[in-house]
């Protein structure tokens, strides 16, 4: 798996891949990704909508599409599963890496899926150019194959509590984690899953340039929160974003898919 492409790597292959901007930002941060991506992006890339390529069918945040509409929805971009495709993103909570997931679940070739390691924050920083022209392109016919090992629901999570086939890691701060802080959203009560152990996302990232931290360094990180690397590992948070940073850490570890609950504390710290 190739899930991190430099900025400098992708400077050199602007014009071999397809590239996504798919910034997402906590209602509370009063940001629009979309208005920020007109004003500027990496060229020749695409929004990728979080909310809006999502089920439309379940209340749940960000949850996984149907099969059909998923192929209609790169489709549209002119997406072929051929392509290597880039993610990049603008936001506090690396939201690329959901994207990443989503293409991985829907089986396209994991060599062929990799996030913008710094996102645009980095590229930024290195004063590398940005764009306003949005750029189209033909409509493709992508086929997509669901990889169901991947991912997650209520009931599975309810019996790995008690069965504990898989060590359930949780991506939110410790103060949510700890219901010490309520949750953004208010239909949801303050706590964690039973058994699940806690590993803020945010420590896998190095706060200079958004870049993920080296393999030996991911591995330290997951050992000093008490996570078992050599163990089945599945990933949680509160609306299902910040668990695929920690799918991806562990890919870069383990060389393994990421497994995640879909629904995460939004469905079940359901009140």
């Amino acid at each position: 798996m190739k899930s991190l492409v430099s900025t400098e790597w992708l400077n050199k292959n602007l014009e071999n891949v397809r590239i996504f901007d798919a910034s997402w930002h906590l209602p509370a941060a009063k940001r629009n990704a979309f208005q920020e991506f007109k004003e500027r992006h990496i060229k020749n890339s695409s929004f990728f909508d979080i909310d809006k390529n999502s089920n439309q069918k379940s209340s749940l945040p960000h949850m996984l599409t149907e099969k059909g509409e998923w192929e209609k929805i790169l489709s549209k971009f002119g997406i072929n599963n051929s392509d290597h495709v880039i993610i990049y993103d603008n936001s506090d909570v690396i939201s690329s890496c959901r994207i990443w997931y989503n293409f991985l679940y829907f089986g396209h070739d994991a060599n062929l899926i990799s996030i913008l390691d710094g996102g645009l924050k980095k590229w930024l920083n290195e004063k590398k150019s940005t764009y306003k022209e949005i750029k189209s392109f033909d409509e493709s016919k992508y086929q997509a194959t669901e990889n169901y090992s991947l991912v997650l629901n209520k009931s599975q999570i309810d019996l790995n509590i008690k069965d504990k086939i898989f060590e359930l890691v949780d991506a939110r701060s410790n103060e949510r984690f700890l219901g010490k802080l309520p949750e953004f959203r208010k239909e949801l009560r303050s706590g964690n899953i039973e058994g699940s152990k806690n590993l803020p996302f945010t420590e896998l990232i190095n706060k200079s340039d958004k870049t993920f931290k080296k393999k030996n360094e991911l591995s330290d990180i997951f050992i000093k929160h008490k996570v078992d690397i050599n163990k089945n590992l599945a990933f949680t948070c509160g609306s299902g974003i910040t668990a695929c940073v920690l799918g991806l850490a562990n890919s870069i570890i383990s060389g393994k898919k990421p497994l995640i609950y879909d629904g995460s504390w939004s469905e079940y710290g359901l009140k």
